[in-house]
């Protein structure tokens, strides 16, 4: 039987959003520009209040008091479920399961791939085979039916050809010679009789990742990525050589990727300065050109008087890479706590872990290491709620449901819990 709508709607949730949209940006500007200022005078004019915006903990206490113990009772009552719920998805993370959060009110959690990932692997200058390596794989591992990969193509040859053997490889189940903004679109809007995809992931150039960043919502995207990044923490027991060759392997990704030092030696940070130009002046004319410009315009070497110091500037900054190379090897593992991927002691290098040696080299940048983490299976995985109830629970969650929704003034929620009440034989 074919599907049939006996009502179909003339509008989409995404109807109003391009209105939407010019307002949002004009508004963000302004605020961008006078501040909290911005914020009191849009504050007056839309919901007309002109009283504190900090609340203090004054009204707190006052409201506290003067809320009618009933109505503190139900909020206690959401509050406790909503915590047991997160305690378990906590406590189970990564897996599904099913909690009893109150007498006959169960709920749980169940892990789904998604559908359709896009997968794009940059070309351009270099041939990329570990971005191919890193995308397709976490998607064939985490379960995904259809992994669409894409690369740009080179004239009369089309994808580089490592790049296609290692996108097959590791299980795309089409590859398209397709690059930049049209790859981007092509995946998301499922051309080339290739379903549209539900996610799309891997690094590229500023264009791709405006792309992504304009269709975020219309489908889901790995994170908004900035040019590549690394920063070292290196006290005086570093090698100050392998310090500055490890700088320079990452500046060669192109003009506009910051290369960071944070050290508590003066001779290591005067050797770096004086070895890093040097480094790059031995390397051949791309990677040269690149790696110039980025160590001039984005490099920064910046001198601590402590491991503290270091780790502090180090989480403001929120490295995409960042290699800890000092002696207290072990506190820096503890303490630091925002970057996209960590590689401690001299023995590892950020190259290991962009290529081969295992962890994903797809990582936030930008400072977004502040919020959120790489690329991984989790990714590729929705973490789906369900729930469940008696009868008899209805008594207890009903009832404080629809007591909850008329305080919050919502009469129609309220009624989907009088109905049950009456149909079940309770009153509220």
């Amino acid at each position: 039987m074919a599907v049939k709508y006996l009502k179909k709607s003339p509008k989409t949730p995404s109807t109003d959003d391009s209105k939407t949209a010019e307002i949002v940006k004009k508004l963000l500007k302004e605020i961008e520009v006078s501040k909290e200022d911005a914020c009191i005078n849009l504050t007056k004019k839309f919901d007309d209040y002109d009283g504190e915006i900090v609340v203090s903990k004054e009204k707190i206490e006052k409201i506290s008091k003067e809320l009618d113990q009933k109505t503190k009772d139900d909020i206690q009552f959401s509050h406790e479920r909503v915590r047991k719920f997160a305690e378990a998805q906590l406590k189970n993370y990564g897996q599904d399961f099913e909690v009893e959060l109150s007498p006959g009110l169960y709920a749980g959690q169940k892990l789904i791939p998604v559908n359709t990932a896009g997968c794009y692997i940059p070309g351009g200058r270099y041939a990329h085979i570990a971005s191919a390596v890193m995308s397709v794989t976490t998607a064939k591992v985490a379960g995904v039916k259809n992994i669409i990969a894409c690369s740009p193509p080179k004239k009369n040859i089309g994808a580089h050809p490592a790049i296609i053997y290692t996108a097959n490889l590791c299980g795309a189940d089409v590859i398209l010679n397709l690059g930049g903004v049209p790859g981007i679109a092509a995946m998301t809007n499922g051309l080339f009789n290739n379903p549209p995809a539900d996610i799309l992931v891997g690094p590229g150039n500023q264009f791709v990742a405006e792309a992504k960043r304009i269709l975020f919502g219309k489908v889901g995207i790995d994170l908004f990525a900035g040019p590549t990044e690394i920063a070292v923490i290196a006290d005086d027991k570093a090698d100050a050589e392998m310090v500055a060759v490890d700088l320079v392997g990452q500046a060669e990704h192109g003009y506009n990727s910051p290369a960071w030092l944070y050290t508590t030696s003066k001779r290591v940070a005067d050797e770096v300065i004086k070895r890093v130009p040097e480094l790059i002046a031995e390397l051949p004319e791309i990677p040269r050109k690149s790696a110039e410009a980025a160590w001039r315009d984005y490099g920064e070497v910046i001198l601590c008087d402590t491991d503290e110091e270091m780790a502090t500037i180090s989480d403001e900054y929120a490295p995409e890479h960042l290699e800890v190379q000092t002696q207290n090897l072990e506190w820096f593992h503890k303490r630091l706590k925002n970057y996209g991927s960590l590689f401690i002691g001299e023995e590892t290098t950020v190259a290991y872990g962009d290529k081969c040696s295992g962890t994903n080299h797809i990582l936030p940048t930008k400072g977004a290491g502040k919020y959120t983490g790489g690329l991984f299976v989790g990714k590729f995985i929705k973490t789906l709620s369900f729930q469940r109830m008696t009868k008899e629970s209805t008594k207890s969650v009903g009832a404080a449901c629809a007591r909850i929704s008329r305080y919050e003034g919502m009469e129609a929620h309220a009624r989907t819990g009088d109905v049950r009440l009456r149909k079940y034989g309770f009153s509220n």
